[in-house]
């Protein structure tokens, strides 16, 4: 199985969107992947997303499509530092690898 493309669904307002383009930036470079934005797209979050405890979509999430057309979300929450009392980029872009790695080896 490889990865085919890197997805981001987000929103501009919300605080997380340039810590997830961060991410999706950083992860297509280094993986010489294709990456897809899509701006509050709530049908594909309906479709593939993590949903809260009501059932309900929440942006940004990540996610990862295979050469097999499966997509897993990869990145659903960015992490946050306590030190600096902001979103850590480079942390969720640890865990969003780590997930591929898994993804990719199965």
């Amino acid at each position: 199985m490889k990865a085919k493309k890197l997805i981001l669904v987000t929103s501009e307002a919300h605080p997380s969107h340039k810590p997830f383009l961060k991410v999706i930036d950083e992860l297509s470079k280094e993986l010489n992947i294709e990456k897809e934005i899509k701006m509050e797209d709530y049908a594909f979050l309906a479709d593939y997303g993590e949903k809260d405890e009501f059932g309900t979509t929440f942006l940004p999430q990540l996610f990862l499509e295979t050469d097999d057309g499966k997509i897993t979300p990869i990145l659903t929450q960015m992490p946050f530092n306590p030190q600096k009392l902001e979103p850590d980029p480079e942390e969720g872009k640890k865990q969003a690898l780590e997930k591929i790695k898994n993804i990719l080896s199965q």
